[in-house]
């Protein structure tokens, strides 16, 4: 249960950024951003086990169904070998290309919903891979914005987040442990929710560009959950601005 309430304000937070955080579009050194919270993560022991950045942008000049029609021929023509499929349900449509590497996975979405000549728009590129190694630090390196570049007009949201694993904590609880990755991150608390086997910090890291908004001073977000019962390994999630991914 408190895993899909966490996924839905996760989504809910989402939409909020889009409408709100203007100073944190067009962030081009998203990528540092996840190669640092990795450095922090593997200095500290942690095993990593999934990474994602995502980007997000309203495309506000395609209202009508031709325009959208136009936009997803533009990028089908610049991906050929994705694997594209078409979905609908009520007025909201969806077009998803997929791409599976060795090591991560890409994503592209354009999705819809409304009348034509009144549609909403957006485009949205993710892409997640597991273990952190050469092959993701090469991706950064080399394909993170060419890909933004390719499909992108102007301005976009991005988000960064990483997710690993702790299989023994040497009796420290929870909120310990939290204490010593805001340490590590140099950062401040602004916010916390702390639940007996959960904890969610949200924080300000100079190591980070910019602010979540004008009215949310934070640009890190960090949790912890260990297993219910005894054994098990307590999942570190790590994301700026906000986590993105499941836990």
């Amino acid at each position: 249960m408190h895993r899909i309430l966490w996924t839905l304000s996760i989504f809910g937070m989402i939409g909020f950024i889009v409408l709100q955080a203007g100073n944190r579009t067009t962030v081009a050194n998203v990528d540092q951003e996840l190669a640092t919270m990795a450095s922090v993560l593997k200095d500290e022991h942690i095993l990593i086990n999934e990474w994602s950045l995502y980007a997000r942008n309203e495309m506000k000049d395609v209202k009508e169904q031709a325009d959208q029609e136009k936009l997803a021929a533009e990028l089908q023509a610049k991906f050929p070998n994705w694997s594209w499929e078409e979905t609908a349900e009520g007025q909201q449509q969806s077009l998803t290309a997929t791409s599976v590497s060795s090591g991560y996975t890409e994503k592209i979405t354009i999705t819809s919903s409304g009348e034509s000549g009144h549609l909403r728009t957006y485009v949205l590129y993710e892409v997640r891979g597991h273990s952190w190694d050469r092959r993701s630090e090469s991706f950064l390196n080399e394909e993170w914005q060419n890909r933004l570049f390719d499909i992108f007009r102007g301005n976009y949201t991005t988000f960064s987040c990483i997710k690993g694993e702790i299989s023994d904590m040497i009796g420290s609880s929870l909120p310990n442990y939290m204490n010593g990755l805001l340490e590590a991150f140099n950062a401040e608390e602004v916010e916390a929710l702390e639940e007996e086997t959960f904890i969610s910090t949200s924080a300000y890291s100079p190591l980070f560009s910019g602010k979540l908004s004008k009215d949310h001073g934070m640009n890190l977000q960090l949790g912890l959950r260990k297993p219910d019962g005894m054994g098990g390994k307590t999942t570190v999630v790590v994301g700026t601005p906000i986590i993105t991914i499941e836990y």
